[in-house]
């Protein structure tokens, strides 16, 4: 599934889909445009935007593994970094919201307020 998304990201596979629509379109004049002409481009465009589902999926899966392997390793090199934080992703709801009140809590005390700031005080 991996090669499929590094194939398909080309340019040469853009020219590819768009000769083969050219001479999709030259046989359908060709012959005519016969009844089963549509059905078998039916056929082949839905079998494709099948495939190609699955390999966009696979390959943002793919960089959302890597991207929280990154982070992780970036959260692992920091000594006052909290330790719960790399396994997040397996916490319960609990524990997710309990992470997230104490967020709260750390980035109001940073601010030195009990209120977090106007959106517009926040920067871009």
């Amino acid at each position: 599934m991996h090669n499929i998304g590094t194939v398909s990201e080309q340019a040469a596979a853009r020219l590819v889909a768009g000769g083969a629509l050219v001479v999709w379109v030259a046989v359908g004049i060709a012959a005519e445009f016969p009844p089963w002409w549509e059905n078998v481009l039916d056929i082949a465009s839905s079998s494709v935007t099948v495939v190609m589902v699955f390999a966009i999926q696979h390959t943002q899966a793919r960089q959302q593994a890597v991207t929280q392997r990154k982070l992780d390793e970036l959260l692992r090199a920091q000594p006052t970094a909290d330790d719960r934080l790399i396994a997040l992703e397996g916490a319960s709801d609990d524990e997710l919201e309990a992470l997230t009140d104490l967020s709260q809590e750390n980035r109001k005390r940073a601010l030195g307020t009990d209120a977090p700031p106007p959106m517009a005080d926040l920067p871009t």
